[in-house]
């Protein structure tokens, strides 16, 4: 869903600095022929594809602002590593210039990631180094499976925690952060994008719930702030999706009035306790 917002704003230009060609090669063969029926203004085949068509606009206009925020955000830090947690169909190894001279890992579910891996093959990485590191949170231990890719806790890196957080338990959300913490070196940087309690939050959850994928954590600005701390995080800002419009694309605030649920943090490495 996400990468197809991706695809669907790539492709209408909704931002003059939003690009992503490897959206639409990132996806699987049927979600890419929705997308590309969708942006030929065909019918829907089917009352599911139907709901897909008249949330995409949103999406998309969702999706453009996000991705720049947290692409700003990773280009501010110039950190020689990054970290994508469930990196899912992330293209930024390969779209984003200014990771020429980093090291970036993406972690993920390993069948998420071998399907995205035969996709990936058809695209060049911009990036000095892409090492995919399987992981299946239930079972592996991501501070292992990040030392054994040749992740260095001791040199500054970025992470993204993009998109997973609203669906684990607090529990799990505090238990990576102290990984994390641990392989964060001093001018290491957090970027998490997670849902603040709302009435629309409210009005969505059985929605997604029905789709198979729960929503299981939520956090007040406050509660986040002081969630960060404790893992030695420092909030360097923290806003709604409409909010980050108004500074970075103007023309989509309106488009993305609805989507004040939803939260990006950006936060630094404070001196370690």
């Amino acid at each position: 869903m996400v990468c197809s917002g991706r695809a669907v704003a790539d492709a209408q230009h909704l931002s003059e600095r939003f690009h992503d060609p490897t959206a639409l090669v990132l996806l699987p063969a049927d979600a890419r022929e929705r997308v590309l029926r969708y942006l030929a203004h065909e019918r829907p085949r089917s009352l599911g594809e139907r709901f897909e068509f008249l949330r995409m606009p949103a999406l998309a206009s969702v999706m453009t602002v996000r991705t720049l925020a947290i692409d700003d955000a990773i280009v501010a830090a110039a950190a020689p590593q990054l970290v994508i947690l469930g990196a899912g169909l992330d293209g930024r190894a390969y779209r984003m210039p200014e990771l020429r001279d980093c090291v970036v890992f993406e972690v993920d579910h390993p069948d998420s990631q071998r399907d995205k891996r035969l996709r990936a093959a058809q695209l060049t990485a911009v990036a000095r180094d892409v090492r995919f590191v399987p992981v299946d949170f239930a079972r592996d231990s991501l501070d292992e499976a990040l030392a054994r890719a040749g992740h260095d806790a001791a040199r500054p890196t970025t992470f993204v925690w993009e998109g997973v957080v609203m669906y684990l338990t607090q529990a799990a959300v505090d238990a990576t952060l102290s990984v994390i913490a641990r392989r964060s070196a001093p001018g290491s940087r957090l970027v998490i994008v997670y849902h603040v309690p709302s009435l629309v939050l409210a009005v969505i959850s059985p929605m997604v719930r029905l789709l198979g994928e729960p929503l299981r954590s939520r956090s007040t600005v406050d509660e986040m702030s002081r969630l960060l701390a404790r893992h030695d995080y420092a909030v360097e800002r923290d806003q709604h999706v409409a909010g980050f419009a108004e500074r970075l694309t103007p023309g989509l605030a309106r488009a993305t009035a609805f989507a004040k649920h939803l939260h990006i943090v950006i936060a630094d490495r404070r001196r370690p306790r």
